[in-house]
């Protein structure tokens, strides 16, 4: 008699024990990963606890150079002095060796995330999350854009005002969060950058509860021709601003984590000075904004609470923006005057 020919349930078998050798050999690999991953975790505790010690008593000597360098004699003062500068040195080189490890989330991220840890720890994974704010800024750019114009000459309709206003809240919430996990990971945006977006989220909030009425109608066009002016400012300031950066870095000038903010900075000189014309536009617009708006407060037939509740913000974007880029540019002037003085 012949053999009968392998039926379907020796096939099974046979898949079946190249499963099992698989399984065994990803059992091995997840044993030596959970090891590798308890190793990791006692490496960064030990990390950033010596970071902590060393910073700690870093202070301490800054506080006693401080104390003790008016009495030194003028000798003395200058190995002080580069003694500080070397502090302060060290104290650059520990930020960027933090980027790379876990850190307690702030405030805001623990309001809003928990204790989630949002540390990346590789190269690759900040500049990919980096890199995915800048388009995501770009896109929602164009888009502000398209609805702005949209509800400005195609559509007068509370409804899509209201769409509009709430995806600008959305925006600038998220902006919010992505940066403030890109500051858990190494980019240095810093002060007023970082608070104008919560200020403009608070704007747009107040913007989407504003219900329609005689006075919402004498600032809607002024309003939204505003939000299309401004997306069109940091449209052109994300192709400039990206391309600077990308030079600078190419050059070791800038941090590798650096991003592009809706400002001036003095590292956008090259080039990007044609930027400011716009720039003062826009602040400018903000301060009538809030003019307009405080006007309208004072009109006997004023009833709603945000026609006030949206002047304040708008005068304080105006303020943090202006004296912010005035004094960047100030700074830039000042030290382009030293440096001829001394050539």
């Amino acid at each position: 008699m012949h053999p009968s020919p392998p039926g379907p349930l020796d096939d099974c078998l046979r898949d079946w024990e190249n499963l099992q050798q698989d399984f065994q050999s990803i059992q091995e690999a997840h044993r030596l990963y959970r090891l590798k991953l308890e190793e990791l975790t006692k490496l960064q505790n030990n990390c950033t606890s010596s970071i902590g010690r060393q910073k700690k008593q870093l202070q301490e000597l800054g506080l006693v150079l401080r104390k003790c360098k008016p009495s030194l004699p003028s000798g003395a003062k200058e190995a002080v002095q580069e003694l500080e500068n070397q502090i302060k040195e060290r104290q650059g080189l520990f930020f960027d060796m933090e980027a790379y490890l876990p850190k307690k989330n702030g405030l805001y991220l623990s309001l809003v995330l928990g204790n989630v840890n949002v540390t990346l720890l590789s190269k690759q994974a900040k500049f990919a999350y980096k890199d995915e704010y800048e388009k995501f800024k770009l896109y929602l750019t164009i888009i502000l854009i398209l609805i702005s114009f949209t509800c400005r000459f195609l559509l007068n309709s509370r409804v899509t005002d209201a769409a509009f206003n709430f995806l600008l809240v959305w925006y600038y919430c998220t902006l919010t969060i992505r940066e403030s996990i890109l500051i858990n990971n190494g980019s240095r945006i810093k002060g007023w950058w970082v608070f104008h977006h919560y200020v403009s989220t608070f704007l747009s909030g107040v913007m989407l509860t504003w219900p329609d009425g005689l006075m919402y109608q004498k600032f809607r066009n002024q309003f939204l021709s505003f939000s299309m002016y401004q997306s069109f400012v940091q449209f052109l300031q994300y192709y400039y601003q990206s391309g600077c950066l990308y030079r600078l870095r190419a050059l070791g000038e800038r941090h590798t984590m650096d991003l592009t903010v809706e400002g001036f900075q003095s590292w956008m000189w090259r080039g990007l000075t044609f930027l400011l014309p716009f720039l003062f536009f826009g602040h400018f617009w903000q301060l009538f904004n809030a003019l307009t708006l405080f006007n309208l407060a004072r009109d006997p037939q004023c009833k709603e609470w945000q026609v006030l509740m949206c002047g304040f913000p708008f005068l304080l974007l105006f303020l943090g923006n202006f004296f912010t880029t005035l004094r960047v540019v100030h700074q830039k002037f000042h030290s382009q005057w030293h440096r001829s003085k001394k050539e």
